[in-house]
């Protein structure tokens, strides 16, 4: 049992940022999260809050789901509704409605997905308003005040990933970019502690290198050598590499992660990517896709990824995944979604995200299990290969 505390202590009475490993099974973890709003067991996917609400469901529908921890994204918070908004309901959780503990991601991810609208210097990111087109500048400081009024549990140093088939020039400047700002992220996050800011969470940084095996190591290990952190984000995968290479990646820099701080692998959440990724070490992800596939009509199933419009569900009236207890498949059948989607009801989005998310926080939940059971590997292998010979299975 490895622990790593901070000095406050969280609801449970855990030193804040303690991390307990609490079984292996070759490299996959099982591990405990301490933070100030509550424990998080490892390996675990977040659903994403992106604007304070995870897209079509409630916190209660959440927690009833088994989610322990929410993200939500420091660019859109900023600017709807506003930091003095959020900060004056009390942050967050409150505003929200939601008691868990929440991670927020910096903005970082905007410096790729929203490249067409900011400019990049030194001294921070430059943005231009999707909602109104106002300019606004992102500075390291400002990424983790801004973090520190949401009140998050977990704050992500501002990172500048590149997209993941980068060429080696690009992939360097922003791995020293990335360096030069968590240096300034880390100042600012101590100053605020070191005033007695109670909303100012833990910092985890963030570390890059594209594709390029060598880069990735070089950031990795000057990531390690600037602070003693208490968890670290790997960031710049899952962004237009092939799936083999954030593999590669991974299984290279896994041995370098120090086994006693949680791994955050950024914005990666199909279920392959998910079993892959604990079998390599990770212990925490999020991702939009549950969601968004729902919306979209895409349900993850035990039995592969299909599409409820499809013509043959019009009188299947099984469940939509016999091994899922959700309200979604307790409740309705495949007919039953078929019809809702084709009619344009609200709820369809509603009940296939449900199920979605669901499926996610299970299937983590399950890994844990095995883990700590030491069957990680068959229940691996099973998961993948019912998974994969779906009827109609679609590339993730």
């Amino acid at each position: 049992m490895i622990d790593t505390g901070a000095n406050s202590m969280t609801h449970s009475g855990r030193a804040e940022g303690a991390y307990r490993l609490d079984g292996t099974d070759g490299r996959a973890r099982a591990g405990t999260l301490g933070l100030r709003n509550g424990e998080v067991l490892t390996p675990c996917f977040m659903p994403v809050g992106t604007q304070g609400t995870v897209k079509g469901l409630t916190p209660e529908d959440l927690e009833q789901l088994g989610a322990r921890i929410l993200l939500g994204n420091t660019y859109h918070l900023y600017l709807r509704p506003g930091t003095e908004v959020i900060d004056e309901a009390g942050g967050l959780g409150p505003f929200m409605h939601w008691d868990g503990p929440i991670l927020t991601d910096s903005g970082g991810f905007q410096v790729f997905s929203l490249a067409r609208i900011n400019s990049v210097t030194d001294e921070g990111v430059t943005f231009q308003s999707h909602i109104d087109g106002s300019r606004h500048l992102l500075t390291p400081e400002r990424a983790v005040e801004i973090q520190a009024c949401l009140g998050s549990d977990v704050m992500m140093a501002l990172d500048e990933c590149p997209p993941g088939r980068a060429d080696p020039e690009t992939a360097r400047g922003a791995l020293e970019r990335t360096l030069l700002w968590l240096e300034r992220c880390r100042t600012r996050h101590a100053e605020l502690r070191a005033d007695g800011d109670g909303r100012a969470g833990l910092l985890f940084p963030i570390f890059q290198g594209a594709s390029w095996p060598d880069l990735r190591l070089e950031s990795l290990e000057r990531t390690l050598e600037m602070g003693d952190w208490t968890g670290i984000g790997i960031g710049g995968l899952s962004v237009g590499e092939p799936k083999d290479v954030t593999l590669s990646i991974l299984d290279l820099c896994e041995p370098q992660l120090p086994i006693d701080r949680p791994r955050y692998l950024m914005g990666v959440g199909y279920p392959t990517d998910l079993i892959e990724s604990i079998r390599r070490g990770v212990d925490m992800f999020d991702c939009v896709a549950p969601t968004r596939n729902g919306r979209n009509g895409t349900a993850f199933t035990t039995d592969g990824r299909f599409n409820v419009r499809r013509a043959g569900f019009a009188r299947d009236f099984a469940p939509l995944d016999s091994d899922c207890d959700c309200e979604c498949c307790r409740n309705y059948s495949r007919a039953y979604l078929r019809h809702l989607f084709v009619a344009d009801e609200l709820l369809g989005l509603r009940l296939l995200s449900i199920h979605n998310v669901a499926f996610l926080v299970r299937l983590a939940s399950e890994a844990r299990d095995a883990i700590l059971e030491r069957r990680f590997e068959d229940w691996a292998d099973d998961r993948l290969r019912r998974y994969r010979s779906g009827p109609d299975i679609l590339p993730d």
